[in-house]
């Protein structure tokens, strides 16, 4: 009994390190948020201003936050979006998936035309190596396994005229209308 009493006061006398909930510590300036989030990568402004709003901060000191890492080049949208594509470019998507996720991220539409003029990509290229990667180098004479590679290279935002001239199957249309 002396022991458990023992190992109860050493318990208590033992300094805990504050949590983040704890309110003996203090909260982050909104600033001090979003350059941590930089520097773990590149952000947008709309998409730090949501993360910002989320952790609680105000919107008058979260718009302050992020006008000050803009003027101290911390943050670019440009130089964002440019990181964005070649890293889903890597990936192996196709231009209408990059254009619809940059216009997510608050890109302009004439920003994203050039960059992706400005890319240089060939996407019957790349189109053929994901196909390639995901069902090795053997074509497929099974009209419904040729149409089963066309809805794949469409979901992974592939334009309709690529999508028919990598795999050979009749593909829809509509599937270019997306904006």
């Amino acid at each position: 009994m002396a022991r458990l009493a023992r190992a109860m006061s050493v318990c208590v006398v033992m300094k805990r390190r504050p949590g983040p909930d704890d309110p003996a510590r203090p909260k982050r300036s909104a600033y001090d948020k979003a350059l941590g989030l930089l520097a773990r990568r590149e952000h947008s402004r709309k998409e730090l201003k949501t993360k910002l709003r989320q952790g609680g901060y105000e919107g008058e000191e979260t718009s302050a936050a992020i006008d000050r890492l803009g003027e101290q080049h911390y943050q670019d949208d440009d130089r964002f979006a440019e990181v964005l594509l070649r890293s889903r470019i890597a990936q192996g998507y196709g231009p209408v998936r990059l254009r619809v996720e940059l216009k997510s991220h608050g890109v302009a539409d004439a920003r994203i035309r050039d960059l992706l003029e400005q890319a240089e990509v060939d996407w019957d290229a790349s189109a053929a190596a994901q196909l390639r990667r995901r069902y090795g180098g053997a074509g497929s004479a099974d009209p419904a396994e040729s149409a089963r590679r066309a809805q794949f290279l469409l979901r992974r935002g592939f334009a309709a005229a690529t999508v028919r001239s990598v795999t050979h199957a009749d593909v829809d249309e509509a599937a270019d209308d997306i904006p």
